[in-house]
């Protein structure tokens, strides 16, 4: 980075930081900010450590989405979703099974948990829940801020997990064409969006296996800012995709960046993140060739030989081809497949060929893809 570009950068930063602190002064004195929320984001851990993030901002009041809401009311919703009024500096206390930690929000109200236990923890099932507590007042008459959390821990013995993309992996986006996407993103809600035919199905069949129960937990990485969280959960639950823990970015300026993260640097971070704290887990992982998920992936296997089972990439850009080839010798040589997909179906007949999912669900998937 030139001298002048980091000059701009700290210069710009600063702006940026006084006026987020004046702009909630500003809410605060003028009322416009009565009541704060913790919005927790969905974590993942094993028997010793659990990590998750979360925010602490203004409460947006943003309720679920309906099919018949119009553009303009869906507008109205993403417009709350992206101008934000975040709480930094304030603390928040986590707690589960007798383990505590106290994180304090950053400039744009993130937090950190990462709660670690030399004995393992009492685990009755995989979604196990932290309570979160704001402990500093922010408004008047605040009262008690509460929230919980899920997070996500595999249990003994459980099969493969799966980490998917989502923009133009599980739902069509546009994530190529900016205009499309804004489009898309700013006038549809998590009813009218749709998957790619034949997701759903796929993604239950593979998340269950062959009846056993919670045989391939399911993780998601996206490119996507974090103001999307809720509306993408919702998308998941709405569409009957198998919840799991979602790792999305921020997009503002930080003190290194004009836009904080990269996609191939965001999504490595995040999938080596899975990596790391999942470490019994072998995994699958799903994208597309739309952006950089086949060379991210490559890189993955590079840093966790062993780790990655097969690679699913659906095939949107045709102009990719060769490169996709030149990765699919590569990882070939690691000992790691790569199965470039027209459709859903085609990944399906290939997850029953290797018993993953049984071979009665590849028909009903493949009837489902062929939906257009």
């Amino acid at each position: 980075m030139t001298f002048l570009k980091k000059a701009s950068l700290r210069f710009l930063y600063a702006v940026k930081t006084q006026f987020s602190k004046a702009k909630l002064v500003f809410g605060l004195k003028s009322g416009l900010v009565k009541s704060v929320m913790i919005l927790p984001f969905k974590g993942f851990g094993n028997r010793h450590e659990i990590y998750f993030l979360g925010r602490v901002l203004r409460d947006r009041g943003i309720a679920a989405s309906h099919l018949e809401d119009g553009k303009w009311k869906n507008f109205s919703k993403m417009y709350k979703r992206f101008m934000s009024w975040e709480i930094p500096g304030v603390r928040v206390k986590a707690e589960f099974q007798g383990l505590r930690q106290i994180a304090t929000t950053d400039e744009e109200g993130y937090f950190e948990i990462h709660l670690q236990s030399q004995s393992p923890f009492q685990l009755d099932s995989p979604w196990q829940e932290v309570s979160l507590e704001l402990l500093d007042q922010v408004v008047k008459n605040q009262g008690t801020v509460r929230a919980n959390n899920k997070v996500f821990i595999p249990l003994d013995p459980m099969g493969f997990g799966v980490i998917s993309d989502i923009d133009d992996t599980i739902v069509p986006t546009g994530a190529t064409r900016l205009w499309t996407m804004l489009k898309t993103t700013f006038l549809g809600n998590a009813h009218t969006r749709l998957p790619f035919p034949g997701v759903a199905e796929f993604y239950q069949a593979l998340a269950k296996g062959k009846g056993e129960k919670d045989a391939h937990p399911f993780f998601y990485v996206s490119s996507s800012p974090w103001n999307l969280y809720d509306f993408l959960m919702e998308f998941l639950e709405v569409h009957g995709i198998p919840k799991g823990p979602l790792m999305l970015r921020d997009l503002g300026l930080s003190r290194e960046q004009f836009i904080a993260g990269s996609h191939w640097e965001h999504k490595l971070k995040q999938v080596e993140k899975i990596f790391e704290i999942e470490k019994h887990l072998q995994f699958v992982l799903v994208g597309d060739s739309g952006q950089h998920d086949p060379e991210i992936y490559l890189q993955v296997v590079k840093d966790f030989p062993g780790r990655v089972k097969m690679i699913y990439i659906r095939d949107i850009k045709v102009s990719r081809h060769p490169d996709l080839l030149a990765i699919a010798t590569e990882l070939h040589s690691l000992g790691v497949p790569l199965l470039l997909i027209k459709d859903t179906g085609e990944a399906a007949a290939h997850a029953a060929s290797q018993g993953w999912i049984p071979e009665a669900a590849i028909e009903p998937i493949q009837a489902a893809a062929e939906v257009s």
